[in-house]
């Protein structure tokens, strides 16, 4: 089989974080499907490890956290009963935060969205922070012990409850409720109500959704494995994270959160497969 050349990788990789799916990298790039799949599930190994090993002892004051909904294989409702229970089957999760300041992605996770899954994910959120911060998180009860398992009483924690009015139908069914308030409370330290948020976690999403096909809704796009999935959304926070230029920074969020000096180009990525 030949090799792929670095120009080639490059190519595809720039399709891949731009939001295109597999299939219109093929149309673009002219290469093989299962090139383009197997491209994506190596690289994004790479930089799932890259990540892991880099984005410790980190400087950040404020982090946001939030989950973001997606499936893989089918709709939760359209499970084989023999696949019924099993992870990466139906309803996928995956758990984000981010430095309010820097706008560094420190940990992502992808699984359930139960109390096992969120000290899982707490547990990692807190093993790359230096010091104390302000954690604000959304209403979902499993931070509650979550946070209280990884950080104790190390940590000014506060949830922001929003509240919405009845669900819309008809046509607008896709757009959000009527937002209506929302409810600020103190779980843990003495959290700054100045700084207490979840807007730029929930700006992440969108930025997720717009970068990544498979996030995409009411398309034929969604993750067939949940281990691709995995690799997908290690690849787009490389991308985010070391070679996008925050457009409020100015810089790339790694170098703003002083993690790197330099802004990889997605040529140096691909340099993580050598």
């Amino acid at each position: 089989m030949n090799k792929l050349t670095t120009e080639k990788r490059t190519q595809i990789v720039a399709c891949l974080v731009e939001g295109n799916s597999i299939r219109s990298t093929v149309r673009m790039t002219e290469a093989a499907k299962n090139t383009v799949t197997k491209l994506l599930v190596d690289l994004g190994q790479a930089c799932s490890k890259y990540q892991d090993e880099t984005l410790r002892n980190l400087e950040c004051s404020s982090i946001q956290v939030d989950e973001i909904w997606s499936f893989c294989y089918s709709k939760q409702k359209n499970v084989p009963e023999d696949k019924q229970g099993q992870f990466g089957y139906g309803d996928v999760w995956t758990w984000t935060s981010i430095c309010a300041d820097s706008k560094l992605v420190p940990s992502w996770m992808i699984g359930g969205r139960d109390s096992e899954w969120a000290n899982v994910f707490m547990n990692d959120l807190t093993s790359r922070l230096k010091h104390r911060v302000q954690l604000s998180s959304d209403g979902h009860k499993t931070y509650l012990e979550a946070v209280e398992g990884a950080l104790g009483c190390e940590v000014d924690h506060a949830m922001l409850i929003k509240m919405y009015g009845k669900s819309l139908e008809g046509e607008r069914r896709y757009s959000p409720s009527e937002y209506i308030g929302t409810e600020f409370r103190k779980i843990t330290g003495n959290p700054d109500p100045q700084k207490a948020s979840t807007s730029y976690v929930e700006r992440n999403s969108l930025t997720m959704r717009m970068g990544m096909r498979r996030f995409t809704r009411l398309t034929n796009a969604f993750s067939k494995k949940v281990e691709n999935l995995e690799c997908a959304v290690a690849l787009h926070f490389m991308y985010y994270n070391f070679s996008r230029i925050h457009r409020t920074l100015k810089v790339t969020p790694a170098m703003a959160a002083g993690v790197t000096n330099k802004r990889w180009e997605i040529k140096d990525i691909v340099g993580l497969l050598a």
